[in-house]
């Protein structure tokens, strides 16, 4: 038998690189047909250059800034110096006092009753909110009518902070429109902006108001992505409305829910700055005060920089775990979360 006609063998086989489109030969893989470090680095390495400039940005505006925690364990004097390093590095050492004092401290606990509290309401009344209305838009037959609901649903989300509170306080004030309708008819009027009883309900509702139109976007992507012979299907099988959008559309939206869901329980603990600054002063720190909100009243208002990052070190390991908590809930159910297994 000539050697034309002897099978390659196996390791040969295997180490063959595969011919590109152009004709030239492939990067050569190891026998387990994994590329090697260098190669992978050769093969990708526009892809690199490309996301490298966003990379620059993450360490500048988002990991460096954590060293400044160190100020936590310290009792922090911004005026030592003009240079914020030299004063760090000048500040006197504490240790964990600044800790005690926060675990100590009643308006801490205050602030994060405050927080889980508005967290459960907006988790409850405002997260299922985005998940109606894609569902809603993406039942509606018509393109145009689809699309001038999108944008008066996508329209308040570019409005500020300072405009939202103006208007609920214009409706739901002592002075606005549903009070002087029920003053008119004999009725006590109603100020629902200052009234610490309804403060979490008013906070929730203007969220709703706010960001319910903008958070369909990631919702009514899944659903586009749902191929459209799975509803034709179930039709044929005799499935209805409801029933195509419990066994076509909702599995359709399951991860991306989950996915949200993490995030958002992640994000527990920031349950809206701006929003809540604009509004404490009308129902007092006892309904209103928040961990943002009592962070920049210590850091910024009362100069107690070291007490203020302690409160936000504690606010941002207690997210760190209720993230890692969540995904592995999501996992639990199937899912892949944040990050897979």
């Amino acid at each position: 038998m000539s050697n034309s006609t002897v099978p390659r063998r196996r390791t040969e086989a295997a180490t063959k690189s595969p011919a590109l489109p152009d004709g030239t030969a492939g990067p050569r893989r190891s026998v387990s047909g994994k590329l090697s470090p260098r190669l992978r680095f050769r093969r990708d390495r526009v892809l690199l250059l490309m996301t490298l400039p966003a990379v620059l940005l993450l360490l500048v505006f988002n990991y460096l800034p954590i060293l400044g925690n160190v100020v936590a364990f310290q009792e922090y004097d911004p005026y030592i110096s003009d240079n914020g390093i030299v004063s760090i590095l000048h500040s006197p050492w504490v240790g964990l006092e600044n800790f005690e004092r926060i675990f100590a401290d009643s308006d801490f606990w205050n602030a994060v009753q405050n927080t889980l509290i508005l967290f459960f309401f907006q988790l409850i009344l405002f997260f299922p909110v985005p998940i109606l209305l894609a569902l809603l838009i993406n039942s509606v037959v018509r393109p145009r009518v689809r699309a001038v609901s999108q944008a008066i649903l996508y329209l308040p989300h570019f409005f500020s902070w300072v405009l939202v509170v103006a208007v609920f306080q214009q409706l739901f004030g002592g002075a606005g429109i549903f009070s002087q309708l029920l003053r008119e008819h004999g009725y006590d009027g109603l100020d629902f902006m200052t009234d610490p009883d309804t403060f979490a309900l008013l906070i929730t509702a203007q969220s709703v108001w706010k960001d319910a139109g903008w958070g369909i976007i990631v919702f009514l992507a899944a659903l586009a992505s749902v191929s459209p012979d799975l509803y034709e299907a179930a039709a044929m099988d005799g499935a209805g409305r409801r029933r195509r959008m419990w066994h076509v559309t909702l599995p359709a939206l399951r991860p991306v829910i989950a996915l949200l869901l993490v995030l958002r329980v992640g994000d527990a603990l920031t349950v809206g700055f701006e929003q809540i600054l604009l509004q404490r002063d009308m129902v007092g720190p006892g309904a209103a005060e928040v961990l943002d909100t009592f962070v920049w009243w210590n850091g910024v208002r009362n100069q107690d920089f070291g007490y203020a990052a302690a409160a936000g070190l504690v606010k941002g390991v207690v997210s760190l775990g209720l993230v890692l908590a969540a995904n592995k809930v999501a996992h639990l159910m199937g899912e892949q979360g944040v990050y897979k297994k």
